[in-house]
């Protein structure tokens, strides 16, 4: 397992030795899937002694993070009690932010949403007003579920721009003004004791829809086509985000017709300033239309417009040309397509489809899946709290939690 993070009273700590194969957050692994099971079943599969496996049960009763489920069928004798995974041993509050708009969910430790809330809200207003609206609406939904600030596993939040993930701290975000370097983990530490970890919003959708509906998925791309266009990428069944955290800046990637559009970032033809949704809308724009946002485009195609149509449709291709090229050189098994613009339906996945399969290698997409985001806009805080979850639930994280690391 990959080194982990934990952020503890504002200074950061990495797992720096594997966890005892005979400790409490080991043996955790096992019981994660949420199945029943016995003592003598976990001593069967781990080669453990009894008497360690009642030690390291003993400390995850403790912990609340395993329960009593009742016994299982008796051989002979008095029938043996079994354990499971208790999902509602803690919380999550999750939080996805985009350029327009947030959303922050509380969730178990399963990803299971228990209270959410979207509300507008401009990434430009800055980090202490974005930050403070979370924060409001997270200790509200909070009270919402019930649940006291002791049982907070911690914070997840994926960001609109590049993060430095050891430090959760966003780096040059071309769309975030004043959050460069914003210590976006300390503020939200005053009100949410624990840790918090930060990502880029596409890495956590990427998350989210893999844990939710492809986890069994080993080679995945989530491409999120809204203000921008980002992607997240799945390999080996683990997100990768590159030596800095930037891995899968699909949108500054040059379109490959030579167009001459001039990108937020200084380049011209990158692939944001040519097919995401306010770039779709300029187009529009100049043939008469009037379009200002996300939400005019999806409504102009859904009521069948044909301008808006072969707009969204030559988007759709022009980001299919950008994405071959990732194809020919990850070859994932499924490609998803989520964000607002995604919500216009077939008529961008056919130019998506159309580019990538005419232009990647046969053997790269003969079992190739194009598809769209089936979390209903719930990837972000799906991810967000996955992010928390893989870190708390970790071996190491456990041992954390229950004091059990003696092997």
């Amino acid at each position: 397992m990959a080194l982990l993070q934990t952020v503890e009273g504002g200074t950061t700590r990495k797992w720096t030795q594997p966890a005892p194969p005979s400790s409490a957050g080991s043996l955790f692994q096992l019981l994660r899937d949420g199945s029943p099971r016995t003592r003598a079943e976990l001593a069967a599969v781990t080669g453990l002694a009894r008497s360690t496996i009642s030690a390291r049960v003993d400390d995850l009763l403790a912990s609340a993070l395993v329960t009593p489920t009742g016994e299982a069928a008796s051989t002979g004798g008095r029938p043996p009690a079994t354990f499971a995974f208790n999902p509602g041993a803690r919380y999550v509050v999750a939080v996805d932010l985009g350029v327009s708009h947030a959303r922050v969910a509380v969730t178990d430790l399963a990803s299971n949403v228990l209270a959410e809330e979207t509300f507008d809200q401009s990434i430009a207003d800055g980090p202490v007003a974005v930050l403070g609206a979370v924060t409001e609406v997270g200790r509200r939904l909070v009270e919402k579920v019930g649940k006291p600030l002791s049982d907070l596993a911690g914070v997840g939040i994926g960001l609109p721009g590049p993060v430095e993930h050891d430090t959760g701290r966003p780096t040059s975000p071309p769309v975030m003004p004043g959050w460069d370097r914003f210590d976006v983990p300390g503020n939200l530490r005053e009100a949410f004791p624990g840790p918090v970890l930060v990502d880029n919003d596409v890495n956590i959708m990427a998350l989210g829809e893999h844990e939710a509906v492809y986890p069994d998925v080993e080679d995945m791309i989530l491409v999120k086509i809204a203000s921008g266009i980002g992607a997240g990428i799945i390999s080996d069944g683990q997100l990768q985000r590159g030596a800095q955290g930037a891995a899968g800046d699909l949108g500054h990637i040059a379109v490959p017709d030579g167009n001459t559009t001039l990108c937020t970032c200084g380049n011209v033809g990158c692939l944001e300033a040519v097919a995401s949704g306010p770039a779709v809308a300029a187009r529009l724009r100049e043939r008469g239309y009037e379009i200002d946002t996300n939400a005019q485009l999806v409504e102009l195609v859904r009521s069948g417009d044909r301008g808006a149509v072969q707009a969204v449709r030559q988007a759709g291709r022009d980001i299919g040309a950008v994405l071959a090229g990732v194809v020919n050189m990850l070859n994932p098994s499924v490609i998803v397509i989520g964000g607002v613009v995604a919500a216009v339906g077939e008529h961008l996945l056919a130019g998506i489809r159309e580019s990538v399969y005419s232009r990647s290698l046969p053997l790269a997409t003969q079992h190739l899946r194009i598809v769209s985001s089936r979390t209903e806009g719930r990837a972000g805080v799906l991810g967000a709290s996955a992010l928390v979850t893989q870190h708390v639930l970790s071996a190491d994280g456990v041992n954390a939690i229950t004091g059990a690391t003696a092997d």
